[in-house]
């Protein structure tokens, strides 16, 4: 995801509208390591400006993800998550906490090259357990 004063630029160059709520929510969003829901991103935009609405943080996000400056991923976890980096990676999910991490992307394997397969999409999710839960006792197989 571009940097919040870029995005600005871009929103005001393909003529969306550009507002201190949207500002807010790209500063929200930019860098969030935690793929955070709309949910997520509402209670964090509420602490800073109580009026901003539900309904105005779903538009930007769902704007940001058609704009490809955010994926909008289902990964099982109950609600869509948004996530900033637009860089080839997979993801992990603790299936006790939910926690998300990006998992850099391996070279293709030679598999697919000798066979003249053209990838379009990948899309793998490790579940597992993360190393705090697993501290904690709160490991399930």
């Amino acid at each position: 995801m571009k940097p919040p004063n870029e995005l600005a630029q871009r929103f005001r160059a393909e003529g969306r509208k550009f507002t201190p709520q949207r500002q807010l929510i790209f500063r929200l969003v930019f860098d969030n390591p935690a793929h955070p829901t709309a949910d997520a991103v509402f209670a964090a935009a509420r602490l800073q400006m109580p009026m901003i609405s539900l309904k105005t943080v779903y538009q930007v996000l769902n704007d940001l993800a058609e704009m490809g400056e955010v994926h909008a991923l289902d990964l099982g976890t109950g609600s869509i998550r948004f996530d900033p980096n637009t860089t080839d990676h997979h993801h992990a999910v603790c299936v006790t906490c939910g926690l998300i991490l990006d998992v850099a992307v391996a070279d293709a394997p030679e598999l697919v090259a000798e066979h003249g397969f053209v990838v379009h999409d990948v899309d793998v999710t490790f579940r597992g357990t993360c190393a705090r839960c697993v501290a904690a006792g709160a490991h399930r197989p």
